[in-house]
């Protein structure tokens, strides 16, 4: 029986986890899924673009889109981000509003719930994350102040559920409810495709993952990554094919290029060999991968830039 009392109805549609950056939402996405299609990252602002996982259920099919962090925006880029997680909330049948369980809920979260309050036609669900960092007497408290802030805001959430995507708890409970608040519609991907993403963007977001890990504080935001060319070599045979790979990493000033390719080219060399595995994994097949890094002054605050990298 689904909600409306209709026995085996299927249900397809969208929702979309909003909260400010690094809550959890593209760790999230990827657990519902069962395979990565968002990059993460323990740095703040690592999701930059709207990422659709598809979760497929016997009763269900759960479109997720996996929005940018919420944040007060610094440049135009910043804008630009918040921009596409109003529009991606605007237009979604669900919204799953995420606050980590190991963090006091503030102004960023209050600011969101309020935001949320507005969008009365779409039913919001409190995701309290990461619990599998805190105990359950955490949790519990943590429970409470999230219902708190649906009071203190006006938002009525459509359920509270705890969940850890690293320890896997409540994740299905999550998927399930999620998917009753979706409309009757047949399945709206075929069976087995588990992201609309272009195979290209998504080879650009797993070399930006590995040029965002040990690098500095300050640096991340001003990584972008484009995949200039892609495409098997000629002249191989058909049990051994290599796909080459040229891409650019962009930064914003000459003195962070320094801090990107390393002492040596050390650290470039570790970003190509890190990611370099996780195309292999994504695309099954053998790749030879091209790095270089290029300064384009300032980008994320200008609109032409901004263009040409593809935001």
């Amino acid at each position: 029986m689904t909600g409306d009392g209709t026995p085996g109805a299927h249900r397809a549609g969208f929702a979309c986890f909003v909260g400010r950056p690094n809550v959890g939402k593209s760790t999230l996405t990827n657990a519902l899924v069962g395979e990565k299609v968002a990059i993460t990252s323990s740095k703040p602002q690592t999701t930059r673009r709207v990422v659709r996982g598809i979760v497929h259920r016997p009763e269900a099919q759960l479109v997720l889109l996996d929005t940018p962090g919420l944040h007060r925006p610094r440049t135009l880029l910043g804008e630009r981000l918040n921009a596409e997680v109003r529009a991606a909330w605007a237009e979604v049948d669900a919204i799953g509003f995420c606050v980590p369980a190991d963090e006091t809920i503030g102004p960023g979260d209050r600011f969101i719930a309020a935001e949320l309050a507005q969008v009365r036609r779409t039913p919001t669900v409190a995701i309290v994350t990461k619990t599998d960092r805190v105990g359950r007497e955490r949790v519990a408290e943590q429970l409470l102040a999230v219902a708190r802030l649906g009071e203190q805001t006006g938002l009525d959430w459509a359920e509270i559920v705890p969940v850890s995507a690293v320890a896997g708890e409540q994740v299905e409970l999550l998927a399930e409810l999620l998917g009753r608040l979706l409309p009757e519609s047949p399945p709206l991907y075929p069976a087995g495709a588990l992201t609309d993403e272009p195979e290209q963007v998504m080879v650009a977001e797993l070399i930006r993952e590995a040029a965002l890990e040990g690098v500095r504080d300050e640096l991340p935001h001003s990584i972008a990554v484009v995949v200039e060319e892609m495409r098997l070599r000629e002249d191989r045979p058909p049990d051994r094919p290599l796909l080459d790979v040229h891409a650019y990493l962009y930064i914003e000033r000459s003195s962070q290029k320094a801090i990107v390719i390393g002492a040596k080219g050390a650290r470039l060399r570790e970003i190509g060999a890190q990611s370099r595995r996780a195309i292999e994994a994504l695309l099954g097949t053998p790749v030879y991968l091209d790095l270089h890094v290029t300064v384009a002054k300032d980008w994320q605050r200008d609109a032409k830039a901004l263009r040409r990298l593809g935001f």
